[in-house]
């Protein structure tokens, strides 16, 4: 779709702008919740930048400050990529598997928001972990 003004283009130089800060720096603080994307070549083979995408979307649309995204190497389960770790302050890491489509809109709205663990695709959970 082509650029019809330059105050177009200024926006979407802006949003852009957004989802960098997201990525690179979040805010940080003791509620900070970090969401690590695996984006190892298996990963990206598997849909990962996608994934990433779609997070970095839903939050900043959601506007959770208090979330930052952070892309990370091979976490160890290739067989189950795309992986997406919530690490939650004061609670144990979660890491989830095949993370693809509403998977990705569900750790967002049920998980971050709801503190619900989506059951169906956590790879790793701890005893700790009990939200």
């Amino acid at each position: 779709m082509p650029i019809k003004s330059l105050d177009e283009l200024r926006k979407i130089r802006e949003d852009q702008v957004k989802k960098v800060k997201l990525r690179e720096s979040g805010e940080s603080g003791d509620n900070t919740v970090e969401v690590l994307v695996g984006m190892a070549t298996c990963g990206i083979a598997a849909g990962s930048r996608e994934v990433l995408n779609r997070l970095v979307d839903l939050i900043g649309e959601k506007s959770l400050d208090h979330v930052k995204v952070i892309q990370v190497g091979c976490m160890g389960y290739c067989h189950s990529e795309p992986t997406v770790q919530i690490n939650t302050p004061g609670k144990e890491p979660i890491i989830y598997g095949n993370v693809k489509g509403d998977v990705v809109d569900d750790i967002v709205e049920k998980h971050i928001l709801n503190n619900e663990i989506l059951d169906d695709h956590v790879l790793i959970k701890t005893f700790n972990s009990a939200l």
